[in-house]
């Protein structure tokens, strides 16, 4: 067995770019952007008005001028009006371009109107107040958003500002997740009393979903014939697989022997880790990648967040991963020398710390714990026990905030 900084190296250094490709930006969300976004024009593209009210020139109420002769009205997206004398002003709507003859804007909550005249309130009034000047957010031709990141809403809605419909973004790899075992049914058949629905494969696909990929699935009986060929087909068509379960020691567990028959060269076999510990993986001479998760539901979810995932991040070149860590919220004993993934839920406490309090259950396989918890925490192999206040890196499945 290797250890899971050991087996985190080995599959991180299989990382591989799979291209690019434009989509419409309204499709781009949750893929890598793979171009930097630049300004068309400048942010905002005029002296831009923040407040209904009026807009008058700075100069009139600085030489002691109270009421103002209202020219006309303007709303956001018209020509700008014009003030002729410093005794004017424009009646100017939030959005609207800020008139070249005026350089302020009063609202409407500090003037009163009467008879085509605003006369401003006992107030202090600051030359430029209230207008959003031109480029004063991005110049032309600046970057708005880098290469690299997560396409979300904010990104949308600069796109969208900058008229960028297509977008360059990260290919996202073609990826298959395979099923194996006799004792497996499909979600809509009725189990016989020593057999369980295929569960692992729509977990996993669902995780993926959140990055845009949209796996197959394929789910295989337990004969080495129908092993061997199948997975030959996938590698031709894919360019990573995903196994859930068949990696362990048992009779019927043909996988290491079929891909070792498909020289599918392995990496590592088995990683000092509860839950997950027969984890497999390995390559082809093409390149095509292999994660061979363990059949336990825990492991395979375990086994995709705390390996696949980081892998898939640095492939598409993710910039926007980071660790986390959190604050262990209870005292906790694990003896075996093993490295123990503990199912946690994280709270927030009022000083702004990010606490882990272990799930209560059936151990780290308890399927049901997922439900109620949002993270693994990743406990050294080095340490038997962990101290209450100690911090330790966590990984979150879920919204941790």
């Amino acid at each position: 067995m290797i250890t899971v900084h050991e087996a985190e190296t080995i599959i991180l250094d299989q990382y591989v770019g799979f291209g690019t490709e434009y989509v419409h930006f309204e499709a781009a969300m949750g893929r890598v952007l793979a171009e930097d976004i630049l300004c068309d024009r400048e942010l905002p593209p005029y002296d831009r008005v923040t407040m209904d009210g009026i807009a008058l020139k700075f100069d009139g109420f600085n030489h002691g001028l109270r009421n103002f002769a209202i020219r006309g009205s303007q709303a956001a997206g018209d020509l700008p009006l014009e003030i002729f004398d410093e005794g004017q002003c424009i009646e100017i709507m939030t959005g609207a371009a800020l008139p070249a003859s005026t350089d302020t804007v009063i609202r409407y909550e500090d003037i009163k109107i009467e008879n085509g005249v605003a006369a401003i309130d006992d107030i202090n009034v600051k030359k430029g107040q209230n207008v959003h000047y031109k480029g004063r957010d991005r110049k032309q031709n600046d970057i708005v958003a880098k290469a690299g990141n997560l396409i979300d809403s904010s990104v949308i809605s600069i796109a969208a500002t900058v008229g960028k419909a297509q977008l360059l973004v990260k290919k996202n790899p073609k990826v298959i997740i395979v099923s194996t075992g006799d004792e497996l049914v499909d979600v809509n058949e009725q189990p016989t009393a020593y057999q369980v629905r295929r569960s692992n494969s729509y977990t996993i696909k669902a995780a993926l979903e959140q990055f845009q990929i949209h796996p197959d699935l394929l789910h295989m009986p337990d004969d080495q014939q129908i092993i061997e060929t199948k997975l030959a087909s996938c590698l031709e068509t894919h360019d990573v697989i995903i196994l859930s379960g068949g990696v362990s020691m048992g009779k019927y567990d043909y996988l290491p022997a079929a891909l070792k028959k498909l020289e599918v060269t392995e990496l590592f076999h088995k990683v000092k880790q509860r839950p997950g510990k027969p984890f497999w993986f390995g390559k082809n001479e093409a390149g095509k990648l292999i994660f061979a998760f363990p059949g336990n539901p825990v492991s395979a979810f375990l086994c995709l967040h705390r390996y696949f995932v980081p892998w898939l991040e640095l492939s598409l070149g993710l910039l926007t991963s980071k660790k986390v860590f959190a604050i262990l919220g209870e005292d906790v004993q694990f003896t075996a020398p093993l490295t123990y993934f503990m199912q946690v839920k994280t709270e927030t406490n009022e000083a702004g710390h990010l606490i882990a309090y272990p799930a209560q259950g059936n151990g780290s396989g308890d399927l049901a714990n997922l439900l109620d918890t949002n993270a693994f925490m990743e406990l050294p192999a080095e340490s038997t026990n962990f101290i209450k206040g100690t911090v330790y890196r966590i990984w979150p499945y879920k919204r941790i905030l």
